[in-house]
């Protein structure tokens, strides 16, 4: 525990800080500057998850100070999306890490035990969309959730998405990942009663831009209930998900 927290609960045990005081200086506590980064270290105070560490463009030594400095202040389970499989490697040297190589997505730490509401469902169009997809499903099982994967159930052949109509139904929450023209989460979203959380990918020949026309697609759903997150986004989707399935019942 740092000094600062130290001296914050001593100061709310000898009565000269009340209770509300001192979660508002933990909550507003200042982050570690290490130069190329400012590590928050009160993330999961203010928002109930700490910060997850972006692997792309890190070096390997960055991401294990960044580590270092969070496990240092006693985070020991921290999420680390889009690392490659070479600096998972470096990484494993010195940290205990469980990698993901669909996703390119890792954690330290142990995963925590399902506490949601429901059931978070994570749905492909195809094949090629799986590594968003783990992104997602890595994410949202870190963050507490119990996840269903079903795979390879898109519009092309729509007996293999209806199919599993007992998992869609009973779902809390659903994203559903495409690429090409997107249309999984219109139909998902004309079969759920719950969110739907639309993913489009960069899977797609030519015309589809780099997933910019299952973006499209997917943001004119004719569907109710269906949102977007942007393109290749399954961390973003993931995390979105988690927190509506942690939201309580009114």
């Amino acid at each position: 525990m740092n000094t600062e927290t130290r001296r914050i609960l001593e100061s709310v045990k000898d009565g000269s800080l009340s209770v509300d005081e001192a979660l508002l200086k933990l909550k507003t506590q200042p982050y570690e500057d290490l130069g190329f980064a400012k590590v928050d270290l009160h993330r999961e105070i203010r928002q109930g998850t700490a910060e997850v560490i972006y692997g792309a463009g890190k070096t390997t030594e960055q991401i294990l100070q960044i580590l270092g400095t969070m496990r240092s202040n006693a985070q020991e389970r921290v999420l680390i999306t889009r690392l490659e499989p070479v600096a998972a490697e470096e990484i494993q040297r010195s940290v205990p890490l469980t990698y993901n190589d669909a996703g390119k997505i890792a954690y330290t730490g142990q995963m925590r035990e399902p506490d949601g509401i429901g059931k978070i469902v994570v749905a492909t169009g195809g094949t090629s969309d799986i590594p968003v997809a783990e992104e997602a499903a890595v994410t949202a099982a870190f963050l507490g959730n119990e996840v269903t994967r079903l795979y390879d159930v898109g519009v092309a052949g729509l007996q293999r998405l209806l199919s599993h109509k007992e998992e869609i139904m009973g779902a809390s929450v659903i994203i559903a990942i495409a690429g090409m023209e997107g249309a999984l989460a219109s139909v998902v979203g004309g079969l759920a009663d719950c969110p739907v959380i639309a993913v489009p990918t960069s899977v797609g020949y030519g015309a589809s831009f780099q997933g910019l026309s299952a973006l499209l697609s997917m943001l004119n759903s004719c569907a109710s209930g269906v949102s977007v997150v942007n393109i290749d986004n399954g961390f973003g989707a993931g995390y979105l998900a988690g927190m509506i399935n942690h939201m309580k019942r009114t």
